[in-house]
């Protein structure tokens, strides 16, 4: 059950922020920005507990220094 209630609230954030902000040309218009959100908003700049809870692009810039 706390599975499902992950996955709700992860497509529930693009949804709002990007699928309903405006009108699309069509599906590969959507999926293409979809797949840019998650790649370059989500996965690098959430926060995740295994990181001492820093982004990963953080992460990366504190390694690299």
């Amino acid at each position: 059950m706390l599975g499902t209630a992950r996955a709700e609230s992860f497509f529930a954030t693009p949804k709002w922020e990007l699928i309903g902000a405006r009108p699309w040309p069509g599906r590969g218009a959507a999926r293409t920005a979809i797949f840019e959100w998650i790649e370059g908003w989500h996965n690098m700049r959430r926060l995740h507990s295994s990181l001492g809870y820093r982004s990963p692009a953080e992460y990366e810039t504190v390694l690299a220094a």
